[in-house]
């Protein structure tokens, strides 16, 4: 990951196994992830097993176990079983649904398991050793203030959310507190769950209700993908642009090409979940004392460097 914001506390003051860097001959990590939904969590099952198979390599004494998951109760029982059965070292998780799954990721470190967590907060602070994620305020300020630099004068916008879950409020909080005392109007905004098929129908929803639309914020590119159609089926792609975000390879391509609906897009890796293994591994195969938050910039991504960002390889 070529885009690092910070690392904090790499070094913390130990308690238990949870804070104290270890280096033993055998190490099992336990590796859960979402089912492949949408093209995101789909780019978090690809780079987590290419991280897997990579690092079996260089730590032949390093055993993984991975699972995905379609829903929290299945996401709770694999890792249950990790902890019971596989007697795993460590867990890193990509909870589909933090509020459902904190108190089962608790029950890991209370039993002595290093916990990283990846993208999504926990309800409860402090239960993982390590949080990685993506900048999700930075996210929503990088995009309110490329709507501030197109929309000098104002006009009306709608904006199509994610989940109801922290990560969604804080891009929201941080783009309503980018525009506010600028003319700009959300004339509404709506969940749209991350999914494409949801972002069509919140999208013709607000083509139906709103006859004058300049912008819209759709904070995730398979949301974007979906308002996308939406918007060519109505024939109104030359009234507005759309921005998403997260860096999905047919989106980044549109930037790249000059495109006037997506001229734009903001980074939000699935990598990351790459970044989470890499760490938690070298805490055991090291002896590095890794804890605390690594957060991943946000970048704008426009014209003029999308090919920094365009990876052939990437399945998202």
């Amino acid at each position: 990951m070529k885009l690092v914001k910070s690392l904090l506390a790499v070094a913390v003051t130990a308690t238990g196994l949870g804070g104290v860097a270890i280096a033993q001959d055998k190490v099992t990590i336990g590796v859960s992830v979402p089912a492949a939904d949408h093209g995101w969590t789909g780019g978090v099952n690809y780079f987590a097993q290419q991280a897997i198979d990579r690092l079996k390599t260089t730590y032949p004494d390093v055993d993984f176990v991975f699972a995905s998951a379609p829903d929290a109760p299945k996401q709770i029982a694999d890792i249950e079983d990790m902890v019971s059965t596989r007697n795993i070292d460590a867990l890193v998780i990509l909870p589909g649904d933090p509020d459902a799954m904190t108190s089962a990721i608790k029950q890991v470190k209370d039993a002595g398991k290093f916990v990283t967590v990846v993208d999504r907060q926990l309800s409860i602070d402090g239960v993982e050793n390590l949080y990685v994620a993506g900048d999700n305020p930075g996210l929503g300020a990088n995009s309110a203030e490329y709507f501030k630099s197109v929309m000098p004068e104002g006009g009306n916008i709608v904006i199509l959310r994610g989940l109801p879950i922290p990560i969604d409020a804080q891009r929201f909080d941080a783009f309503m507190a980018g525009i506010e005392g600028t003319n700009i109007t959300v004339l509404d905004d709506e969940f749209a769950n991350w999914n494409r098929d949801d972002g069509f129908k919140v999208m013709q929803d607000f083509l139906t209700r709103f006859p004058d639309i300049k912008g819209v914020w759709a904070q995730d590119d398979d949301i974007a993908l979906g308002a996308i159609e939406a918007i060519k089926q109505a024939g109104r792609e030359n009234e507005m642009f759309i921005v998403g975000g997260a860096g999905m390879q047919q989106i980044l391509q549109a930037v790249a090409d000059g495109s006037t609906l997506t001229p734009v897009d903001v980074s939000y890796s699935p990598a990351m979940i790459a970044t989470a293994i890499e760490l938690t591994t070298s805490h055991f195969t090291g002896g590095i004392q890794v804890a605390g938050r690594y957060i991943l910039d946000s970048t704008l991504i426009t014209k003029d460097n999308a090919a920094e960002f365009l990876d052939p390889s990437s399945p998202f």
